[in-house]
């Protein structure tokens, strides 16, 4: 990672690819749920981040791994900070999928 990376800020693309190739690993969706079945990332999990606290219910494994990303980047960094205040050790803000380059799937 140079000088240059923090300023551009992460890749979503070669995150999914990491996402993917992690087990036990979630790809996390914090946009709305018009936004993500407008569009969204084949095998992510949809939690608004105003509803971000029921992560608790559903993954209450506080060292799971987790990929999480919004459309611009701005709401999935806060969601990341929520995140490690209710004690999860193991996430990181893989920025916007307004600039992810893979498959989609709508609905749901």
């Amino acid at each position: 990672m140079g000088l240059f990376d923090s300023l551009i800020g992460p890749d979503i693309n070669r995150e999914v690819d990491e996402w993917k190739k992690t087990p036990g690993a979630i790809l996390l969706d914090v946009r709305t749920t018009d936004e993500y079945r407008q569009g969204h990332i084949p095998g992510s999990l949809n939690i608004e981040l105003n509803d971000l606290k029921t992560i608790l219910n559903r993954i209450p494994e506080k060292n799971t791994t987790m990929f999480v990303h919004c459309l611009s980047g701005a709401r999935s960094n806060q969601a990341v900070q929520a995140l490690k205040r209710m004690g999860y050790s193991n996430v990181k803000n893989i920025g916007g999928i307004n600039k992810y380059k893979g498959k989609m799937e709508a609905g749901k």
